[in-house]
C-alpha cells in the first residue's frame, strides 16, 4: 500500500516552532489551494513581504527563513492572526467538501476509486513549483485547480524537472543568456511517495538498453493530486539520472526518454498506486505512450492481442492537441525509436518492428518518422483542439489519415480553452465582483446572466477607480523591476536612473508577452519604429508599452528581435515609455495581465491554437487588442474590445503587411481616441463601457470552470 509522507527538510530548510495563532500557515503550505484562495498569497505575503519576493512566493520557505522577531510580532497581531483563522477555516470547510458541484454532469463511470487521469508534460501550477515554460503548462496547471473547484474525481501525473525550463537574463548588448537553477524538493511543497516499507516507491522502465528508475513526488492542488517522477534516484546511471533534468531541453533522445518515461513510467505508477482510472486523458502529445502501456498490461493479464487489447485501450483514452503545425508535433527516426525500445515491441506488444513504427506513421510509410501525434489519433477514443478554429485546423493538418474523408468528417472535435478565474483576478477586482455579482461570483462564473446584471451594477467610478489602482501598481513594478535589472547589467548610470521615473500611471499603457517565436510576430510592432516613436511621445495622448518573453535557447532569430527592442528601448527618445520586464513567469504575468489597458497579440492566422492570457485580462476588465485566430476569434463581438486586420486568407508576406498597417490604423483611431476622451467628471465612460462590455462577454466563457465541464460532460463520458 504506497503512502505519502511529508519530505524531510534537509539543510536548506530548518524545522521551526511557530506559535499557536500562526501554526495553522504550515499545514496550508503544503497544499496549493492557498495560491487562489481569497487573502491566500496575501497572508503569506504580509507574514514578510521582502523575504516574500526572495523567496519567491514559495511559502515553506518564507516559514523555513522567516526571523523569530517577526514571527513573535505577527502572532500577537490580533488582526493578522484571525486572518489566518479564517484562511484556515475556508481551507478545511473546501477540503472537507466531497459533493460534485451542481454544474457538474459527470460520468457515473468517474469515481474516487476509477478518477480521469490527466498526463500533461509540464504543469503551471504556481511559479514556486517551475515546472512549465509556457502556456500548456498554465493550461494544465488552470485545469486542476477547476478540477479541484468542482470536484471532479482527478489525478494528475507529471514529470519533477530538477532543473525545470531556463531563466532568462539579458546581458549588456541584449542578447539573451540562459541560467538553470536546481529545483529542491525538499525546498518545496511536495510530499515523498513511499510504498509499505516506507521507502521511496519506484517505477521502472527499460530505455537505451537498461533499466531506469525514478520515484515520485505528491503535490497537493486543492483536492487534486499531482504525481511527478523524479529519475533522480541514486539506483540510477548518472545519464539517466537526467532524464528528468530539463524541461524540453537536451537532444532529441533526451525527449524520447523522456516522454517515454511520462508515458510508461507514469502509468506503471498509477497501478503501483492502486488507482483504476476509467479515463486517461492526453494532454498534448507527450504522454502518448501510455496507451501502449495500457495496451501491453492487458495482452499480459488477459492474453489478448494487440489489436483487441489495443481497442479496449482506446474506449478509455482521450487526446487534447495544442498544436497547429505539423512541425510542432513531436516526431523521431527509426533509428532512436530502436535505441529507446530494443525489441520492446515484440516482447511486449506481439508486434514485428514495421508494425510497431506504423503506429506512429501517417500512413505507413518507411520514409515517415514515428510521430507521438499519430499514435494518440489511432490509440485514443476521442481528439479535440482547443478552440474552434484550432479544431478546424486540426481537421485539415491530419485528413491525410482519414484519406478517405473530406475534413468536415475528421473526427477532431473542439474545447476552447479557458482561465482558472481564483488564480488571476486581482484582490480588488474581486471585491468588486463580490460586492455587485455575489460572493459565490466565482461558482457563478459560468451563468452570464449573472455576470451581465451584476457588472453593470458596478459604477464607471469603481471600476475605474479600481483599475487605476492596479495600475500604479504596475508602474511602480515596471520601474522596481527595470531598476534592478539595469543594474545588474550594469548599464549607463544615467539609463539606470532613467528606471526611477519611466511611464505614466495616467498614460495608455499597452501589455504584449508571450514567447519570443517567429509566428508570434513580435517585430510587427517594430516594422515602423518611427512613427511607434511619434506614438510614444504625443504630448497629449501618448502610449507606452510593456514587453515580457522568452526565445528558445537555440532560436537565433527570436533571439536577434528581443535584442533589436532591447537595444531601442536604450534611446532617450522612448525609454520612458517602453519596458522589456526579464524572466517572463506567472508573477510577472500576474502582474501585467491584472493591470495594463490593452493587451496585445499579433500571431500569424491560424497559429494560435487558442491563448489564454487575453482571457486573464478580460476578467481583470482590461481590454483585448488582437489578431482573430485562436479564443478572440470566438470572443470578440465588436464592442468588448479590437481587432488587428480581417479574417482575409493572404500570402504571409501581404498578410503582415496589411496587420501591421490595420494595428496602427486601430490604435490612432480607434484605442487612443476613446482611452483619452473624458466626460465632465474626467472619466473615460466609453472606455469604462467597453471594460463593462468585455468582463460580461468574456468572463462566463472563458473559464477553466467551464472548460473542465464541458470535458466532463462532452469527452470523458467516452460516448461518440
Amino acid at each position: 500500500m504506497a503512502t505519502e509522507t511529508q519530505n524531510e527538510p534537509e539543510t536548506a530548510m530548518r524545522n521551526r516552532d511557530l506559535t499557536v495563532t500562526l501554526q495553522p500557515l504550515e499545514r496550508l503550505a503544503w497544499n496549493f489551494w492557498w495560491s487562489w484562495a481569497p487573502d491566500g498569497t496575501e497572508v503569506f505575503r504580509d507574514l514578510d513581504p521582502g523575504l516574500w519576493q526572495q523567496c519567491e512566493q514559495n511559502p515553506r520557505a518564507l516559514l523555513a527563513q522567516v526571523s523569530d522577531l517577526r514571527l513573535a510580532q505577527m502572532a500577537a497581531d490580533p488582526t493578522f492572526s484571525g486572518r489566518v483563522r479564517r484562511l484556515t477555516e475556508r481551507f478545511d470547510t473546501y477540503m472537507s467538501d466531497t459533493r460534485p458541484s451542481p454544474k457538474l454532469n459527470v460520468s457515473a463511470r468517474i469515481t474516487r476509486e476509477n478518477p480521469v487521469a490527466y498526463f500533461c508534460a509540464e504543469f503551471g501550477v504556481h511559479n514556486s513549483l517551475p515546472l512549465y515554460s509556457g502556456g500548456l503548462g498554465i493550461l494544465a496547471g488552470d485545469h486542476l485547480k477547476s478540477a479541484s473547484d468542482l470536484n471532479l474525481p482527478l489525478v494528475a501525473v507529471g514529470l519533477f524537472y530538477r532543473f525545470g525550463y531556463f531563466r532568462q537574463r539579458l546581458n549588456r548588448e541584449g542578447w539573451q543568456e540562459e541560467t538553470y537553477r536546481a529545483a529542491l524538493a525538499n525546498e518545496l511543497p511536495l510530499q515523498s511517495v513511499d510504498d509499505e516499507t516506507g521507502r521511496p516507491m519506484l517505477v521502472e522502465v527499460s530505455m537505451r538498453g537498461r533499466l531506469v528508475r525514478a520515484r515520485a513526488w505528491l503535490a497537493d492542488v486543492g483536492r487534486i493530486r499531482l504525481y511527478l517522477l523524479d529519475t533522480d534516484v541514486a539506483e540510477n546511471e548518472e545519464v539517466d539520472r537526467l532524464v528528468t533534468g530539463h524541461l524540453y531541453g537536451g537532444d532529441r533522445e533526451t525527449r524520447l526518454v523522456q516522454e517515454k518515461m511520462l508515458g510508461i513510467g507514469g502509468a506503471r505508477l498509477l497501478r503501483k498506486l492502486g488507482l483504476q482510472p476509467s479515463v486517461f486523458h492526453l494532454n498534448e502529445g507527450h504522454s502518448a505512450f501510455l496507451t501502449l502501456e495500457l495496451t501491453r498490461e492487458l495482452i499480459e493479464s488477459e492474453g489478448l492481442d494487440f489489436a483487441a487489447a489495443s481497442e479496449r485501450v482506446r474506449e478509455r483514452c482521450v487526446f487534447t492537441t495544442h498544436t497547429p503545425v505539423a512541425a510542432g508535433h513531436d516526431e523521431f527516426s527509426a533509428d532512436l525509436i530502436d535505441k529507446a525500445f530494443g525489441n520492446w515491441y515484440e516482447t511486449a506488444l506481439g508486434l514485428s518492428r514495421e508494425e510497431f513504427l506504423a503506429l506512429g506513421r501517417v500512413n505507413g510509410s518507411s520514409e515517415e518518422a514515428f510521430g507521438l501525434t499519430p499514435l494518440a489519433l489511432r490509440m485514443c477514443h476521442s481528439t479535440n483542439g482547443v478552440s474552434r478554429k484550432h479544431g478546424e485546423v486540426s481537421r485539415e493538418l491530419w485528413q491525410k489519415m482519414w484519406p478517405n474523408r473530406s475534413p468536415n468528417e475528421v473526427p477532431i472535435t473542439s474545447i476552447t480553452n479557458g482561465v482558472h478565474p481564483g488564480t488571476w483576478v486581482a484582490p480588488v477586482m474581486r471585491r468588486l465582483y463580490e460586492q455587485h455579482v455575489g460572493d459565490d461570483w466565482i461558482e457563478r462564473a459560468r451563468d452570464a446572466s449573472v455576470w451581465a446584471y451584476g457588472v453593470e451594477r458596478i459604477s464607471g467610478e469603481e471600476l475605474w477607480q479600481a483599475h487605476s489602482l492596479l495600475k500604479q501598481r504596475l508602474v511602480a513594478f515596471i520601474r522596481d523591476h527595470s531598476f534592478d535589472a539595469r543594474l545588474a547589467r550594469g548599464e549607463s548610470e544615467d539609463f539606470i536612473e532613467a528606471a526611477r521615473t519611466m511611464f505614466d500611471p495616467a498614460a495608455l499603457t499597452i501589455g504584449f508577452a508571450r514567447r519570443v517565436a517567429g509566428y508570434k510576430r513580435w517585430d510587427l510592432l517594430l516594422s515602423d519604429p518611427e512613427r511607434l516613436t511619434t506614438l510614444i511621445n504625443d504630448p497629449e495622448r501618448p502610449i507606452q508599452f510593456v514587453f515580457a518573453g522568452k526565445a528558445h535557447p537555440q532560436d537565433q532569430n527570436a533571439k536577434a528581435v528581443l535584442q533589436r527592442l532591447i537595444t531601442w528601448q536604450r534611446d532617450s527618445s522612448v525609454r520612458h515609455g517602453i519596458a522589456f520586464i526579464e524572466d517572463y513567469d506567472q508573477e510577472v504575468a500576474r502582474q501585467l495581465v491584472q493591470s495594463v489597458d490593452v493587451w496585445m497579440n499579433m500571431p500569424r492566422r491560424p497559429l494560435e491554437a487558442s491563448g489564454t492570457s487575453g482571457q486573464k485580462v478580460a476578467i481583470n476588465g482590461g481590454l483585448n487588442f488582437s489578431v482573430l485566430d485562436g479564443w478572440w476569434l470566438e470572443g470578440y463581438d465588436g464592442d468588448n474590445g479590437f481587432a488587428i486586420g480581417d479574417l482575409s486568407e493572404l500570402p504571409e508576406e501581404e498578410a503582415d503587411r496589411r496587420e501591421a498597417e490595420s494595428l496602427y490604423r486601430v490604435l490612432t483611431e480607434e484605442i487612443v481616441p476613446r482611452y483619452y476622451t473624458r466626460d465632465t467628471a474626467e472619466l473615460p465612460s466609453q472606455w469604462v463601457a467597453m471594460m463593462k462590455r468585455s468582463i460580461q462577454t468574456l468572463v462566463p466563457i472563458f473559464s477553466s470552470d467551464r472548460m473542465v465541464a464541458e470535458y466532463a460532460e462532452r469527452i470523458y463520458t467516452l460516448t461518440t
